[in-house]
């Protein structure tokens, strides 16, 4: 009670202190005297003035200049000068007083420092020295505290104990803390209780009860700062915090539902999404991180982590089959991947939800029992032997009928049944393998078809008897002695043994009976030659002929016959064959020239014949009369004598021509130049009527039309005999009575032409 009565009296004082300040005091100033040694003290003498802001105008008396040299003469005047003075600032000449001429803001000058003066104005002269004096501008309330650092924002983690720190808002106030409190501040909350709460003195803002952020996740708070200590007339201002939570993970995830159902084909590929499932978390960020798995171990089934969408994704692990499972239940369950341990608390166990798979059923196709067939098959059987038998099935419940077909392959066939049968005999040393595909077709869906891969393996038997190796060009000496080996030579199979090829080699019974040779066998399925008697001429048997047996150990075994061919040499002094295999093998490399060069000059022959041909038939289809339309196909004869008579005519009859040619078959000639010349001679003693002559005449006819290398619708014949019968009579020099021999010549040249065409 005490206290609320002396409150009002300690106010008023406050409030009365620049009047009771306002007394005047004494400045004393000692100087020294310009006349003698003595000093004189001399005063200016004032209120202390203090001057307050915001102060109404005009001119406001705030305090007086007195000097003690101011006796009341007239002439004395005051005077100032400094800051303000005549503008702000102005003082009474004559009394001293001193007024202020328009409102101050000690926010903008706290003080004023100006100089007084006193003057004698009828000499000029300064009566007392100058002093300086301060003008003091007192605070006024005027300014309210302002936060200049806003708006504020500030996080703190959910489920913070209470005093965890947020935040710290300051506010400033340009009045004067010093004069009555104008300028010391309180804050409060206008806006936030009861979760925060504000330290009046420091502004720090903290929390005062734990808060959820999947409640709330940001809060406003409003903080006031009030100037004068919270007091009558203090002023205040505003500032908005934003203060967001922070996520911590306090959740763990739930599934929403507690059944899925799924459907898959059981024609699915594995690694096939068949479904998703989702659980949920109240989390956000990394502590809404999931990870999905089936909680029982599946061989079947298998889940993963959509890390976008935070989706359980389920996946085939393993195909599935209609026809044996229908329907499969998994059970999942999901966890959050970034736990605190010191969360744990808010987790347990994990959620869980059932899965319920049903699989489709789907025409399949159909099914080989094995992945792939391996037959044995013996070579050299024959069409229609049994090789193996494949089957399939459809796996539907129907049970499609299944036609079978071969692919990639002409040497097998398969029935309905899926028998494989061979078409031909099969040759081992021609392919051992066979790689076929077998495709199977169901009759009810022919677009559902499957093939497996079949390989037939060709067993060997012992078909092919053992060969030389090489062809062996084999010299002796004539001077060889007995036992000298001349030759060593080997065999090859083209059969396949189980085990090593072994070959004997022998003789043949008739040269077992010539003991000019003999044969030895040896390792390595090699044989040599040796000689079985000394001495051999070239020029009485050049040449031998030896006929070796070869036997290998098949089963049953075969033996071939093989002969070989030994020349005998001149060795001369150097009793080597190395000289006569160079003199012989020469004339081969000579001979191999030769051939060669035949055979370019017939290429070349040959295509210059093509190419006269095609030239001659462009010629005949050219228009050689184009003013005429006739197609001339008409035979030329040309005789050197005059035309024969009618029987000539009748004895050479014309045939109508063929339309258009005919590849006729090629005669060789049947009469040599020899015989045209021996039936010349005949002809000269038996006369042109002779029947040999026509029987050569209608010769040469037929090989001119069966001719298949000429045109056929142009042929020149040269006749040198004049027929009998002509009424223009002979002209011809074979009847004059020239020599014989004149005869003979005459007539060679006429058959030479003949010949010729």
């Amino acid at each position: 009670m005490n206290c609320c009565l002396f409150l009002p009296f300690m106010l008023g004082i406050s409030l009365l202190w620049p009047c009771l300040t306002a007394t005047e005091n004494s400045r004393t100033e000692e100087v020294k005297h310009p006349v003698g040694s003595r000093r004189v003290k001399r005063f200016w003498v004032w209120n202390q003035i203090f001057v307050e802001e915001e102060m109404r105008t005009p001119k406001h008396r705030i305090g007086q200049l007195k000097s003690d040299k101011n006796d009341g003469r007239p002439s004395l005047r005051y005077k100032i000068s400094g800051e303000g003075a005549g503008t702000i600032f102005s003082v009474d000449g004559k009394s001293g007083l001193l007024y202020v001429l328009q409102k101050l803001d000690r926010e903008d000058q706290a003080s004023y420092t100006l100089k007084a003066h006193m003057i004698d104005i009828s000499t000029g002269e300064t009566v007392e020295p100058e002093s300086e004096f301060i003008i003091r501008v007192t605070d006024i309330n005027d300014n309210e505290p302002k936060f200049l650092d806003g708006p504020y924002e500030a996080v703190v983690p959910e489920m913070s104990p209470e005093g965890t720190f947020v935040t710290q808002v300051t506010a400033s106030d340009v009045d004067d803390p010093s004069h009555y409190n104008n300028g010391r501040l309180v804050y409060s909350l206008l806006q936030g209780q009861p979760y925060f709460s504000i330290e009046p003195t420091t502004g720090v803002i903290r929390t005062s009860a734990k808060m959820d952020r999947e409640l709330q996740d940001e809060y406003w708070v409003v903080v006031q700062a009030k100037d004068k200590i919270g007091l009558s007339g203090a002023l205040s201002g505003t500032a908005s915090v934003l203060i967001k939570l922070t996520d911590v993970n306090d959740h763990k995830p739930i599934f929403t539902k507690s059944l899925y159902r799924m459907y898959v084909s059981e024609l699915a590929r594995t690694g096939t999404p068949i479904g998703t499932i989702m659980a949920e978390d109240k989390d956000i960020g990394d502590n809404a991180e999931m990870h999905y798995s089936i909680e029982d171990a599946s061989e079947t089934f298998d889940i993963i982590t959509d890390d976008e969408t935070q989706e359980g994704i389920v996946i085939l692990k393993k195909k599935v089959d209609f026809e044996n499972q229908i329907y499969y239940h998994i059970k999942a369950k999901v966890k959050n991947r970034h736990v605190d341990e010191q969360l744990m608390k808010y987790h347990g166990e994990a959620s869980t939800t059932s899965i319920k798979v049903h699989v489709e059923d789907e025409d399949e196709p159909p099914v080989f029992l094995r992945p792939q067939y391996t037959f044995d098959v013996i070579e050299g059987d024959p069409q229609g032997l049994y090789v193996g038998l494949v089957a399939a099935v459809d796996p539907d419940q129907r049970k499609s009928p299944v036609r079978y077909s071969v692919t990639r392959s002409k040497m097998f066939q398969i029935d309905d049944n899926g028998t494989i049968v061979t078409t031909s005999p099969l040759d081992r040393e021609v392919s051992p393998w066979y790689n076929l595909s077998i495709t199977a077709r169901e009759i009810y869906n022919v677009e559902q078809i499957s093939e497996v891969p079949v390989y037939v393996h060709v067993l060997n038997i012992n078909d092919h008897a053992p060969e030389f190796s090489e062809y062996y060009d084999t010299y002796i000496c004539e001077d060889a002695g007995s036992d000298q080996v001349i030759q060593t030579i080997s065999a090859v199979d083209r059969d396949d043994s189980i085990e090593d090829h072994y070959f004997y080699y022998s003789l043949s019974m008739e040269d077992k009976n010539n003991s000019s040779f003999t044969i030895r066998n040896k390792t390595g399925n090699t044989a040599e030659i040796l000689t079985n008697r000394s001495g051999f001429s070239l020029q009485e048997e050049p040449v031998f002929y030896i006929s070796i047996l070869i036997a290998d150990n098949g089963i049953p075994p075969l033996t071939s016959t093989n002969t070989l061919t030994i020349r005998v040499c001149d060795c001369e002094d150097s009793n080597s064959t190395q000289a006569c295999r160079s003199k012989y093998s020469m004339p081969c490399v000579e001979c191999r020239a030769w051939i060669i060069s035949g055979s370019l000059i017939c290429i070349v022959i040959i295509f210059g014949f093509v190419f006269v041909i095609i030239a001659l038939k462009h010629r005949r289809h050219q228009n050689r009369f184009p003013e005429q339309g006739t197609d001339y196909r008409d035979n030329i004869f040309r005789f050197d004598e005059e035309g024969a008579g009618e029987e000539d005519m009748e004895a050479l009859a014309i045939g109508e021509l063929r339309s258009r040619p005919v590849l006729r078959e090629h005669r060789a000639p049947r009469t040599s130049s020899a015989d045209i010349r021996k039936l010349c001679r005949l002809s000269l003693q038996a006369g042109p009527d002779d029947a040999t002559l026509k029987e050569f005449i209608l010769e040469k006819l037929e090989e001119a039309d069966t001719d298949p290398y000429v045109p056929p619708f142009d042929s020149l014949q040269t006749y040198a005999f004049e027929g009998t019968g002509s009424l223009a009579g002979s002209l011809s020099s074979l009847e004059s009575a020239d020599s014989d021999q004149n005869e003979i010549d005459h007539c060679f040249n006429a058959w030479d032409l003949a010949l010729k065409d």
